[in-house]
Formats: C-alpha cells, structure tokens, sequence
C-alpha cells in the first residue's frame, strides 16, 4: 500500500490533536484556574532583549484579560488576548544596558529581573552546532570564564509533528557564562558570542537549538517544501517506512503517542517534586519519540515546529547556521543542498518579519557554516561522486551569492580525517564573530577569506581573480599553494602550478597545454594541502571555475562512507595561520 501512516491510521489525526490538547491542558491548567498570566521560558530572569528594536514579547492569559508590560526604561505597551487567551505586545527598547527590569501584570503580576540589552543571535543546526565547549580542543581555556553580560539559553532537543506555541523543556534558563554554563554550550555559539561581547563591548545573548542527525527538510516547515522533488520522496520514504514498521513490529503512531504522553507525565511529576537531574551528569529532559518514523526527528518539518516555531517572533539580530552533513550522503543530495538553503533564509527571514509585525528586518543577517573537512587527506587533484561533501560546500558558496546580507564561514582547515565531529571547533566560531563585525557592526574591515571572482584564460594559463584579499593573498605556510588543479577540454585533471601576483592566482600546467578550467581544494579534506588565504588568516573557499556535471543521472548513486577509527585513535588539531582581522 502507497498510504501515509496518518492514512493508514484513521483515528491518527484525532489521537494526536486529543494528546496535543491533555498536553497544554496538564501544563497550564493551574494558571487557568487562577487566571495567571505567563511568558514563555526565555522571557525569563537574565535575559538579553535586542537592543535599539522594537522586540515582541507574548504569552498566555484568560481570554479576554488585558496584559501591560512596563519596562524599567519607561517604555509601556499593553494589550487584550485573543479568543484562546493569547497575547503579544511590541516594546521599544533603547541601546545597550544592563540592570533592567520588565513588569508584566495582568490578574497576577510577574517581575523579570536582571535584565540586559544588547545583541542577540540564534543558533541552529546538527550536530556539530550542538558539540560542547567541555567537548572540544579549546575547552581548558575555559575553565577561568566569568563573564555575567555574556547570557546564554540552550535548551533540550524537541521535534514534533505539529507546531508547538511553547517547549516542554520546563529547566531551560537564561544563564550568565560561567565555566559551567560555557562547558556545556555549543563551542561554536560559545566562542561566536564570546568574541562579540569583548570586541563590541555590550551585552552578547546567544540561544542555541541544535538536534543531532538532522536533515535540512526537518527545519522547514512541509508548505515550504511540499513541491519539492526530493522532499516528497524522503517524506515518502518515511512514510512508507512507517507503514512497514506498523504492519510487522506494530510501532503505530497511537502506541508511540501514549507511551509519549505517559513519560511526559512521569518528567512533568519530577519536575514539579523539584528534581532536576537525570543522573549524576544529565539534566532531565522531556521525552521524545524515535518511532514510527513519520514522528522522529527526521521526518520533514518535525524539528522546525519544536525548536523554531516556538521562538518567533523573539527579537534578534540575526542567525548562525551549522548544519548540511546530514545532506550531503551523495553529491545529487548535497547539490539540491543549495535549493533548500535559499528556501530556508527566505522563509525564515520572512516569518521573523511578518511575525514581528514587520519590526525585525526583511534581511536580518544569515550566517552559514561551511562543512569541514574529513576523511582521508586529498591526493587527487580533484575528487569525483565519492566526495559530496565537496558538492556541498559549493552549494552553500553559492547560496550565499544569491541570497543578500548572507555569509559564511570557511572551515576547510579544520575538521579530522576520522572523527565525524571535529574538536576544533574555537576557528570556526572565531570566524563568524569576525564575519559580523565586518559586516554587520562595521567594526573589521575584513571579515572573511578570498572569495573566486572572476577568471579569465590567457596564453596556457588561468588568471583566478578575487574579492576580500584583505591586506592580499598568501600561502598557509611556505612553499607553493598545492590545493589548485587544472584541466584541458578533455576534462583531466591535474594538479596545478599557482602562483600568487597581487590579488591574482595564476594557474597552470605543463601537462595542460591549453586549459579551460580550475578547481580548487575540491576533495572531502583539503585540509593538508597548502591552502590560500588572505594575510589577515583567513582560508578562501573551495571553488570551481567550470559547470561540468558532478555525476551521472543515469549511474547508480555513491554513498559517502564512515572512516573506520583505528584503535588507540587520538584526535590533533592542524596548525593553521592565526587570524589577525
């Protein structure tokens, strides 16, 4: 049968929409009762509200019931909720400060303390987002950390299948950066915010929403991709995955959803008895499903309606972005990468602007991680359909050409051959830090690495041109660049003389007599090649002058493989030049 579990399961639809309304009727029925008014938890105590914007700010009360929200700045706003007893209100705030309070009083009145404004930013992604401080090279540096205008939300990993309004994660707080808070935060969100705060010298707000293992298609929502070819075949996929699962293991969404229902009860009663550790190292966390496949996290939308749709509009100057290895499995996968990057910074540009009632710009900075690199060091010139990873980084690389006020941050010096999660982790958020203050405070006056412009062919040779040579172009260390290769009309390639002249490479090959195309640090890991940067240390982007296809649509697809670890394997970070903006 070709049926969604959703079809193939009538009382589906039903079953979920009763769980959704016992899950908001168990959470809120005391302050109903009492008419309370409440605010989701990241309007909460130590707070970061972005400064010199109007930030909107919304909640739950009786229907019908006014809500005033006054600030300690002077700035009111008030409002009546709707039919469902939602509110939201729009407050002005000045620039940057701490010590601040926010009053939100309706039938019960709450005080939001120790309030800060300043610079707010969202980070998203996988995995790789989500790797920890106290997981990564850089982590001894950190154990002295005491920097309480520096605030930092994480909070739990959550999917859903239908939107939520608000996360069941009821232990996620604002925190000030301490060496606990700072070892379990997103090392690259970490060392992004740590870097803005001391340069900018004003409060630095970081939230950070990271899922493991999860595609692209999960952070969007399913109107944003439903005419998309290769999302309706993985939703399909899932689907019919699910279905399977159904008929032979009996993993239907009903069962799924109560066993759901009945951890979250049990997280809800610890909670409420005042436990807050799962163990002697984890945090209580609510529960998730795994299974059937059209509830997991993998299945399209369901991470975008738990870990994103709950926090807009909440006012931000703009977002980090690390995710993309999950799509990149086989180069056609990692190519239509560059199709649903473009949808994602549309649409979520466009919901923060509609939903703040236009208050957040339409072009709200967008920063993207490049993937890293891994596998085994390049020996090949340029790799073939082995290599997605690759295809990838050039769909991001073009991605951001056609998308305004988006950048991104180059990391193909960092990375392991071995390790699918790399410890260092301290550059790449380095590297954003320093893309936002060249680009949106205007404080650096470079803020990436070279960037291919243009090429032109000339007497058996390539002249490459470049933007953002900063103070000009140089090796990664001595010696010749080694990351270039170069190939004739018969589309050979071989690796390439480079050499730099002013803000110029000119390429070429005595095996290559008459060349058309370049490419450069075109593998899974260039890493060890010597690589071009500018003289302010920064690594340029792989690149490819040419617009040959990657692979063959009629052969069979070539999966990216895992390295197998060899015993006693200890991860090493690579030298790399220091940057020096």
């Amino acid at each position: 049968m070709n049926r969604s579990l959703r079809q193939c399961s009538p009382t589906f639809k039903t079953y979920t929409k009763t769980c959704s309304l016992l899950f908001w009727i168990s959470l809120v029925a005391c302050n109903i009762a009492s008419a309370e008014v409440r605010l989701p938890r990241f309007f909460s105590d130590n707070m970061i509200l972005q400064q010199n914007q109007t930030n909107a700010i919304w909640g739950w009360a009786d229907p019908g019931e006014e809500v005033v929200v006054h600030a300690s700045w002077e700035a009111t706003t008030s409002t009546v909720t709707d039919s469902e007893g939602r509110w939201k209100v729009f407050l002005e705030t000045p620039s940057h400060g701490t010590g601040h309070s926010l009053r939100v009083a309706g039938s019960n009145t709450t005080i939001i303390k120790n309030v800060a404004l300043g610079e707010v930013w969202l980070c998203l992604g996988q995995s790789n987002m989500g790797w920890s401080v106290q997981n990564s090279f850089e982590a001894e540096g950190e154990l002295a950390v005491d920097l309480p205008n520096m605030r930092i939300f994480r909070s739990a990993r959550e999917h859903w299948h239908t939107p939520l309004e608000e996360n069941r994660d009821r232990l996620c707080a604002w925190k000030g950066c301490t060496p606990e808070s700072a070892m379990e935060t997103s090392a690259v969100a970490y060392f992004f915010g740590k870097k803005l705060h001391q340069e900018l010298g004003i409060p630095v707000g970081i939230i950070q929403r990271a899922y493991a293992g999860t595609p692209i298609e999960g952070w969007l929502p399913w109107d944003e991709q439903k005419n998309d070819p290769r999302s309706k075949a993985q939703k399909k996929l899932f689907e019919d995955t699910a279905l399977r699962m159904a008929e032979k293991r009996g993993e239907t969404a009903e069962k799924a959803l109560a066993v759901f229902e009945t951890e979250l009860a049990s997280y809800n009663g610890k909670i409420d008895a005042g436990e807050t550790m799962k163990n002697k190292f984890k945090q209580l966390t609510p529960p998730i499903i795994t299974r059937p496949a059209t509830l997991g996290h993998q299945f399209p939308e369901n991470i975008f309606n738990a870990m994103v749709a709950p926090i807009i509009p909440f006012g931000i100057r703009g977002i980090i972005w690390y995710q993309g290895e999950r799509n990149s499995k086989n180069i056609p996968q990692a190519l239509h990468y560059q199709h649903q990057l473009e949808t994602l910074v549309r649409f979520y540009r466009r919901e923060w602007h509609q939903k703040s009632d236009s208050h957040m710009p339409k072009d709200f900075p967008f920063q993207i991680t490049q993937l890293p690199s891994w596998h085994a060091p390049q020996s090949a010139p340029s790799e073939g359909i082995e290599s997605p990873w690759v295809a990838n980084r050039e769909a991001m690389r073009l991605a951001t050409k056609n998308l305004p006020n988006t950048h991104m941050a180059v990391s193909i010096d960092t990375g392991d051959a071995v390790a699918l999660h790399p410890k260092n982790k301290k550059p790449i958020g380095i590297r954003h830090a320093t893309i936002a203050l060249k680009n949106t405070y205007r404080k650096y006056p470079v803020g990436e690495g070279p960037r291919y412009r243009a090429h032109k062919l000339e007497k058996g040779r390539i002249l490459i041109e470049f933007d953002s040579v900063g103070a000009g172009l140089k090796p990664a260390r001595s010696g010749p660049l080694s990351g270039f290769a170069i190939a004739g009309s018969d589309r050979q390639w071989h690796w390439a003389d480079a050499k730099i002249t002013g803000t110029t490479v000119t390429v070429s090959s005595p095996d290559v007599f008459e060349p058309v195309a370049v490419r450069y640090a075109w593998a899974m890991n260039p890493s060890q090649r010597n690589l071009l940067y500018n003289q302010e240390g920064f690594p340029a982007s792989p690149f490819r002058t040419d617009d040959w296809l990657l692979y063959d649509p009629k052969a069979e697809i070539v999966e990216v493989t895992k390295p197998e670890k060899p015993s006693g394997y200890i991860a090493h970070d690579w030298v790399r030049p220091v940057m020096k903006p």
